[in-house]
């Protein structure tokens, strides 16, 4: 395929080039600055050949914030296109690819990357492990990640933004009918980062069954534990299904074959199977994490051991596995007939009993408990409404006649952002708020906090309730605009200025890390929230090493046990010892960049130079074959010092760690 350097940027948009100038001076800014500041050394040493799994998830919550921003950007274009009838404020086109680019981004490159981070941060900490089983992998599964998602990311700037929809449907997403290069981005973008999150998926199944303290059975685990132990196992179930399918779409693209294409016997529908094969469990995925993410903030807050615990378990793993038969639903219109239709339908229903089984664990969790108000207990407050009306509409679109009617409606894009906004945003935010301290060292600030809730709760229900009603009017979904006679133009206005408040509300998010870097206070306990679980047994922000002496479990909520019986919170100087980490590999690095090179190359299809840059690839792991680095050892006197700073440096290395 020949591309011509005229169609190598894309021209003519003012918004397209206003972009361009902003990553172009944003580029420029992050080299200046870092130069002026002389922290190249500083930025390669300690963040960039990390191998640490805090540092590793902070990085990628961080790009999720990121990747958040970008993605809002692309709703509040479309709800500016959407909020008067027949607006030329987008073309045709440009909404196709805004929608496109919206969708991926929201779930993969910022749901996927803020929730991974923080069961990076906090996973190894609550089973008492000193980091991942597999640490330069998960320096890999981040780099793999991030280069997907920059690749991704300049589609819009550079050759054109993929224009079929996040679900890619064929023939749509083929050649025939969209013979640009823009579906490439989200063929080889997709891949790359898919493998990353697969190696993430394997990393935390071996971690949670294998590093747990002395005394962590299964049944002892922290839900938040156990809720990203199934969504890794579910990981390694759905995504080699995306990898494949993606690979077939690469192969039709660039390579002439026919899989998925309508001649030479082709089959369009086999995408949509395997799409939905991973891309359903996908939403558990991140709902699941979630779910784990409530459940710590619940219990704490309400001064409370998690009602049902052995039935929360029990409904998760349910879930996991009915989520892998439900994929039909989401084409009840595509012609499987209806005995096929019902046993989906069937299904569907059946998930909605383990999810409403954890609703009344929650609810009896705070049942005569003392609740205390803080910003991360609010959006676990506010979950609880939001998701059931996003539950109860999913039932709703379960019966396979009536979804004839909603499917291609409004009123479906409704009831998936009132299932992923309540039960994955709504957790990453109150996530942030409870775990920060552990990150930073610092708190996020609880007025700014509260603000930042208001406005985006109400600006989510303002944007997305409209929705279903105009949904059910006959508003159909993907539709760049709408006519005057149509009747739509109030609630669609009323959606749009819901979609503000709620960015709104993100920028006081923004504001508030901001502040708080600059001004929170650091002299704050290693235990702000009288928690509940292990993480909260090391420094604010956590040593290195994570902790000097692995701790003994005895119960569930293990550090709430060790402080109600006064048992594990002090350090004898004669039981540390020396501690074995793993050492900084610029490897993981280097193989990010190189997969990035390669997915930009084969992009464009040049396919000669793609072939020479996965020799880079190959060369890399050839490195790491030969690599036999067993790591460092921190020496007791390091660990002595360390200690003494954080436990108190009067009262010395035996001080309470609360």
């Amino acid at each position: 395929m020949g591309i011509n350097w005229h169609d190598f940027f894309i021209v003519g948009n003012p918004l397209i080039l206003g972009s361009q100038i902003a990553i172009l001076l944003t580029m420029i800014g992050i080299v200046a600055g870092v130069s002026y500041l002389k922290k190249w050394k500083w930025l390669w040493r300690e963040w960039l050949t990390t191998v640490d799994h805090k540092r590793i998830g902070i990085m990628y919550i961080l790009s999720g914030v990121l990747m958040f921003f970008r993605g809002g950007v692309d709703g509040l274009l479309m709800k500016a296109q959407t909020s008067r009838p027949e607006l030329k404020f987008l073309d045709a086109q440009h909404y196709n690819e805004i929608f496109t680019t919206h969708g991926v981004i929201m779930i993969l490159f910022a749901a996927m990357p803020l929730l991974i981070g923080i069961m990076n941060v906090v996973v190894p900490l609550q089973i008492g492990a000193r980091d991942v089983a597999f640490p330069q992998l998960n320096a890999l599964s981040f780099w793999l990640f991030f280069a997907g998602a920059m690749l991704f990311n300049i589609s819009f700037v550079v050759g054109g933004s993929p224009d079929a929809g996040w679900t890619a449907y064929f023939p749509l997403a083929g050649k025939e009918f969209t013979p640009g290069i823009g579906n490439n981005y989200y063929a080889i973008a997709l891949q790359i980062a898919g493998i990353g999150t697969l190696m993430t998926g394997i990393n935390f199944v071996v971690t949670i069954l294998k590093m747990r303290t002395k005394g962590m059975g299964l049944m002892k685990m922290p839900m938040f534990t156990w809720t990203s132990f199934i969504a890794s196992v579910i990981i390694v179930s759905a995504f080699p299904i995306f990898t494949v399918a993606l690979a077939l779409m690469t192969f039709d693209r660039i390579f002439g074959t026919h899989f998925f294409t309508l001649s030479a016997g082709g089959m369009d529908m086999m995408w949509a199977n395997l799409f939905w094969l991973w891309g359903h469990p996908e939403v558990y995925i991140v709902v699941l994490p979630a779910f784990g993410m409530f459940s710590e903030i619940i219990s704490t807050f309400s001064h409370k051991q998690l009602f049902g615990y052995k039935s929360m378990v029990f409904s998760i793993v349910g879930i996991a596995a009915l989520s892998m038969l439900v994929w039909v639903h989401h084409f009840f219109t595509m012609g499987s007939g209806p005995a096929v239709n019902s046993v989906f339908s069937i299904t569907t229903m059946m998930i909605a009993i383990p999810t409403g089984v954890k609703m009344f664990n929650w609810l009896f969790t705070m049942r005569k408990g003392r609740i205390q108000f803080t910003t991360a207990m609010l959006w676990a407050l506010a979950f609880v409404p939001c998701f059931v009306i996003g539950g109860v509409t999913g039932v709703m679109l379960a019966m396979g006649a009536a979804d004839y009617q909603y499917h291609n409606t409004l009123f479906l894009v409704a009831h998936f952002h009132y299932v992923l906004i309540p039960g994955v945003v709504f957790a990453v935010f109150g996530a942030l708020y409870y775990w920060w301290p552990k990150m930073f060292g610092h708190m996020l600030n609880e007025k700014l906090g509260k603000i930042h809730f208001w406005l985006f709760v109400i600006g989510f229900n303002v944007t997305f309730m409209p929705m279903f009603f105009l949904g059910l009017d006959g508003a159909v979904r993907r539709a760049y605009t709408f006519s005057a006679e149509s009747g739509f133009a109030p609630l669609f206005l009323v959606s749009a200025i819901g979609a503000v408040i709620l960015a709104a509300g993100f920028a006081v998010l923004c504001y508030n890390i901001y502040w708080s870097a600059r001004y929170a206070d650091r002299n704050i306990s290693n235990d702000p929230w009288d928690a509940r679980t292990l993480e909260w047994a090391t420094a604010s922000p956590v040593q290195f090493y994570n902790f000097a002496k692995q701790p003994e479990v005895k119960s569930i909520d293990a550090f709430w046990y060790m402080k109600k019986h006064n048992e594990g919170l002090t350090l004898k100087e004669e039981e540390i010892e020396e501690i074995h980490m793993p050492s900084n590999s610029g490897l993981p690095f280097y193989m990010g960049v190189i997969f990035g090179i390669a997915g930009f190359l084969l992009v464009f299809e040049w396919k000669i130079a793609a072939l020479v840059a996965t020799v880079g690839i190959l060369a890399g792991l050839i490195v790491r074959s030969f690599d036999y680095n067993d790591g460092f050892h921190v020496k007791v006197d390091e660990i002595k010092q360390t200690e003494k700073a954080w436990r108190g440096k009067d009262k010395g290395v035996n001080n309470h760690v609360s």
